[in-house]
């Protein structure tokens, strides 16, 4: 019953961005796949380059087309059902652990955090693995299927990850079933989501050498199931490509290129700010650290509650500092939940006026979700994206209207921008060179073969604060900016002036909305011509 309200409350919420064009991996991967499969049946796509992640966002989505049409609002009514379902996976694993108030509030501050909000229109992989990994969160913290039932258990814990008596209830084993086939549909929409039941597998591993109950013998199966279909999905694409994990340079870029031990550490750090700072996120985290210092008014979260959660974080953690070419947030997404659930779960055992603080880290929230931090980050981590989006959609209809037969020098996304109607931006194929990225490296080698582009479309690839101001990303130790080119392809976009300068073109367009800019340049070209008798 709670869900149409959830629904509607993502949909009122995300209204104005319900019509936007496809944005970044959404067109350079997702959607191209999705369309593939709606209009092929092909699970592995052919129109861009596979990178084996698993099928289910495809099919889920092509069966959502058949119903609403191949056109972005439909796409992101979708998501935002499956971000609704998602936040109810919240509510239920709240209210199981810490009651009604608390899950309102934890599910609130999930639904306004500047990424999940992002996200929750945005059609990747990510909000469809996160659903599916909370709901089986929800149920591998169910309460105790034994208590339920009506044994006894007097002083003992009442979490289903707790106590071992599961194999004599019906609603144990029915708690095993969900588990599983959650984190199976999870492992089936990334193949990152894998992640986790193994770690609680793990754990269980753990408790039964210490407990000697065989018991956790049905947990450790049920953890463990989601391998089987994963890899099924994997041996299906090896059949189809010859590729077990995508083609190499997908599988080079995303892990065996991450395996130095200071990148590994630079990631750790990056990660641990991801969860604990990011986008406002440091202010119900320092609430939750500042209460530690005042005695409990209540009975804290369930001890086994809190080690699985916490295996769960430092297992994501951890693998997400190795796995992964790019440190997108959008990846530790199911995680920000737990992080708040911990926070809530802190507030309500110390301060009797909790819901202050949830509303201090609520304001907090929305105020991200429209202010930028004093860093350089991702524009999909808040509404930066629509900014990028909108400055896209103008520079591609000023091309294709002025210059229809051009040829841009771009970078990705605009390169699939250009060249894919599909996406929203275009309503013609127009031809494109791509490079890299906007560094002077980049733009240097184009401007040495200007033969092959009449016509040039560069843009702000992250947002950054604009010079003078003030700057927290570049207050690093010695030699970090070095290795942040290595390891996570960091690099600076040349301005339009010094671009047309470098390239020896003229700066015909140019338009900024709060600190993302995009520049339309010309080039005069002498052409040859011979008649021939």
């Amino acid at each position: 019953m709670l869900y149409p309200l959830c629904f509607a409350a993502v949909y009122l919420s995300h209204l104005t961005l319900l019509r936007l064009p496809y944005f970044w991996d959404e067109g350079g991967y997702y959607i191209p796949a999705a369309w593939d499969y709606f209009r092929t049946g092909t699970l592995v796509p052919v129109t861009t380059a596979s990178n084996a992640h698993p099928p289910l966002p495809s099919v889920l989505l092509a069966a959502w087309w058949r119903l609403s049409g191949f056109v972005p609002s439909g796409t992101r009514t979708f998501m935002c059902m499956v971000a609704a379902a998602a936040l109810l996976a919240v509510y239920r694993l709240a209210r199981n652990l810490l009651g009604v108030p608390a899950a309102i509030a934890t599910t609130l501050l999930t639904g306004v955090y500047p990424i999940w909000f992002t996200q929750s229109t945005l059609a990747h992989a990510d909000i469809f693995a996160a659903a599916f990994t909370l709901w089986a969160l929800s149920f591998y913290l169910a309460p105790n299927p034994a208590v339920l039932d009506g044994a006894t258990n007097p002083g003992g814990p009442s979490f289903a990850v707790s106590s071992r008596r599961v194999g004599c209830s019906r609603r144990a084993r029915t708690a095993l079933f969900y588990t599983a086939a959650m984190f199976s549909l999870a492992a089936l929409s990334k193949e990152t989501a894998i992640v986790t039941p193994i770690a609680l597998a793990l754990w269980e591993a753990v408790q039964l050498i210490r407990t000697k109950s065989r018991a956790h013998l049905a947990w450790i199966a049920a953890l463990l199931t989601p391998i089987l279909p994963l890899t099924l999905w994997y041996a299906y694409h090896y059949h189809r490509t010859g590729f077990v994990f995508g083609n190499p340079e997908y599988l080079r870029y995303n892990a065996t290129a991450n395996l130095d031990p200071h990148r590994i550490a630079l990631c750790l750090y990056h990660r641990l700010l991801h969860l604990t700072m990011h986008m406002n996120m440091f202010v119900p985290v320092t609430c939750a650290v500042a209460v530690l210092l005042m005695p409990a008014i209540r009975t804290r979260l369930p001890r086994a509650a809190i080690h699985a959660i916490a295996v769960v974080l430092v297992a994501n953690w951890i693998a997400f500092s190795v796995l992964g070419g790019a440190l997108l947030t959008r990846y530790l997404l199911p995680m920000y939940p737990l992080v708040l659930l911990v926070c809530v779960a802190e507030w309500q055992r110390r301060l009797r006026p909790w819901y202050a603080l949830a509303a201090l880290s609520a304001a907090a929230f929305l105020a991200g979700i429209w202010v930028n931090p004093p860093y350089a980050f991702a524009p999909e981590d808040n509404l930066t994206y629509r900014d990028m989006i909108v400055l896209h959609q103008r520079a591609i209809a000023t091309i294709a209207q002025r210059w229809p037969q051009a040829t841009v020098l771009t970078a990705w996304p605009a390169f699939s921008e250009l060249e894919r109607p599909e996406l929203g931006y275009a309503t013609h194929p127009i031809k494109a060179v791509a490079i890299q990225n906007f560094s002077i490296a980049e733009i240097e080698k184009a401007a040495a073969d200007p033969g092959t582009y009449d016509t040039a479309l560069l843009f702000s690839t992250k947002w950054a604060p604009p010079p003078g101001s003030v700057d927290l990303s570049r207050l690093n130790r010695p030699g970090r900016p070095n290795s942040d080119a290595r390891y996570f392809d960091f690099h600076e976009d040349v301005r339009p002036a010094e671009a047309a300068a470098l390239l020896h073109g003229e700066l015909v367009w140019e338009a900024h909305i709060r600190g993302e800019w995009v520049a339309i340049f010309r080039f005069p070209r002498i052409e040859n011509a011979a008649l021939s008798l």
